[in-house]
């Protein structure tokens, strides 16, 4: 850990500390816990809805100010993650550890009185393993870290579903592969054009460890597995037409990036600046976003019964 004297912080004000929570994440994780809410079909009242989405998004923060306070010594090291709270010296690292040690235990606690104590318990445990198994023994000792710790960012939909429905259904086990899948080619993709920083910093990413080559197919290979999963849902309870056409599209576009990133030697990288890595990074994005929002509409016209568009895949093909 970086060790600082007294007189090297600044003064801390409330956007440092909303910045430690990493809140482009949070905005992630509220979104698809909102859609493993309404995807599970289950009522319950809206006051319990809203408090359990705000205290899962605080225990998503909890776990971003821990993840700063542990990497804040190879943040300062990457020209990506330098001018974060802990390394650019506005918030101390041990305000940063207790920040997050209190939004844990406030975050569990309350989603455990608000909603269930089985949502509650599996919210914990996304804290815990973010911060244990990928924070401070995955990311620093394998290059499979991302791919193992990638678990944490797919709770969110399944903590959700759990607090609405209670248990932990087939849907929320799908809507945790479909991100599960996507994290790996999404964060090689960053990799590659961020070499550098992972080598300064001496994280053992997979183009560090393995090479670009090794990294690029890599990507092409779990962006197969993650279209067939994506396409896959189509056809359970989660999917419908228009989800079914807006994953043959996206999946189209993302394979067409995967193969040019794979095919691509390095000068012609180097020479293009990196353009389709880049492009798949910043795709992936919006790619599960899109994902995200169909099933979340497809769940609307279940739910609403809207009978004009109420109907299964199943039913057309099989």
């Amino acid at each position: 850990m970086l060790s600082k004297s007294e007189t090297d912080y600044l003064s801390a004000d409330l956007s440092d500390f909303f910045e430690l929570m990493k809140p482009r994440v949070m905005r992630l994780v509220i979104f698809t816990t909102v859609v493993g809410m309404v995807a599970s079909q289950e009522f319950i009242h809206p006051v319990i809805a809203i408090a359990s989405v705000i205290f899962i998004g605080l225990g998503a923060g909890a776990a971003g100010a821990l993840n700063m306070w542990w990497d804040s010594d190879i943040d300062s090291m990457m020209a990506r993650t330098d001018k974060r709270p802990i390394p650019s010296g506005k918030v101390k690292p041990e305000d940063a550890l207790y920040f997050g040690l209190f939004l844990s235990v406030l975050s569990v606690m309350m989603l455990g009185l608000t909603a269930n104590f089985l949502a509650a318990f599996i919210l914990g445990f996304t804290i815990w393993f973010y911060i244990f198994i990928y924070s401070i023994w995955l990311k620093r000792a394998t290059p499979q870290n991302i791919v193992i710790g990638g678990a944490a960012g797919a709770f969110p939909p399944v903590i959700g579903w759990v607090a609405t429905s209670g248990n932990i259904g087939l849907g929320s086990i799908l809507l945790f592969l479909l991100i599960f899948i996507w994290t790996p080619p999404h964060f090689w993709a960053l990799s590659l054009f961020s070499h550098s920083d992972y080598h300064r910093a001496n994280v053992p990413m997979l183009n560090v460890t393995h090479g670009k080559p090794h990294t690029r197919l890599q990507i092409l290979l779990y962006t197969l597995v993650l279209t067939l999963i994506s396409v896959g849902i189509s056809f359970s309870s989660l999917g419908g037409i228009f989800y079914f056409i807006c994953a043959l599209i996206l999946n189209a576009y993302l394979l067409y990036l995967a193969i040019r990133v794979y095919y691509q030697t390095e000068q012609v990288s180097l020479g293009l600046k990196m353009k389709y890595e880049k492009k798949l990074f910043l795709f992936s994005i919006s790619y599960l976003f899109v994902l995200f929002s169909m099933i979340l509409l497809e769940a609307l016209i279940d739910r609403f019964q809207i009978a004009s568009v109420n109907f299964q895949l199943t039913s057309i093909f099989f």
